[in-house]
């Protein structure tokens, strides 16, 4: 998925990620941020990647994408309640400027729930869920949108990896791509109520899996036909 107010030559900027990424930053001002969060829960509900995924992707953003260590934030274990996660989106996106890259990595559950707002093309919320999700309750696409994708100001680029089921348009953007056409569709609410651009800079999310399609924590055996696998989608 992508969305940027007044997008243009979609293709050409999701394909950008590594050198967004590398970029120097042009005015020795510009931050690379990164949120990473990787949840375990317990008992039947229990994942045992997600905290590998988190300590990978550090490493990675780290050693070959010049993120400083003081730049990035990392939620594990306890740290993943709803309330921790949400605070600590409004730090990934407070005072961005021109320039800055910021990155949101989530490793866990997410689950869909009917839309009752018709703000979902399909008809569905997508979810992801804290630790504490039972109680509290889970993250919807449209509070994840409201915190990480409309502050996003001019040449501020976001790029955000879900690693959860029906995580496709967890991000509720404007565009998704279309893999077997190969083209971007719109993705703008059927009401026309909802709001799923930025403030004028660029968001690119990369999910697990379609909203539908549930996705495999490798690390746990799962009967061929209990899940749907699936490539990596836009």
């Amino acid at each position: 998925m992508i969305s940027r107010k007044n997008p243009e030559s979609l293709n050409k900027m999701a394909s950008s990620t590594s050198e967004i990424w590398r970029s120097s930053t042009g005015t020795g001002t510009a931050t690379k941020r990164a949120l990473l969060i990787g949840v375990t829960y317990k008992k039947k509900y229990m994942l045992k990647g997600t905290v590998n995924d988190v300590k990978s992707m550090r490493e990675l953003l780290i050693k070959n994408f010049g993120f400083k260590e003081e730049n990035i934030k990392v939620l594990t274990e306890q740290g993943t309640t709803r309330k921790i996660i949400l605070k600590s989106m409004e730090w990934l996106v407070k005072d961005c400027q021109a320039g800055d890259s910021l990155v949101f990595y989530f490793s866990g559950h997410g689950i869909r729930k009917l839309d009752f707002e018709g703000d979902e093309r399909d008809g569905f919320d997508e979810n992801i869920c804290p630790v504490d999700f039972l109680t509290e309750g889970m993250i919807s696409d449209n509070e994840i949108n409201s915190l990480i994708v409309w502050p996003l100001k001019k040449d501020v680029t976001l790029h955000a990896i879900v690693d959860a089921c029906h995580s496709g348009t967890v991000l509720d953007l404007e565009h998704v791509y279309n893999r077997e056409q190969r083209i971007w569709e719109d993705n703008s609410p059927p009401s026309g109520k909802a709001r799923k651009h930025t403030d004028g800079g660029l968001a690119i999310s990369i999910s697990a899996c379609q909203d539908h399609e549930i996705a495999v924590d490798t690390s746990v055996r799962y009967a061929v036909d209990q899940c749907d696998y699936s490539s990596v989608c836009l």
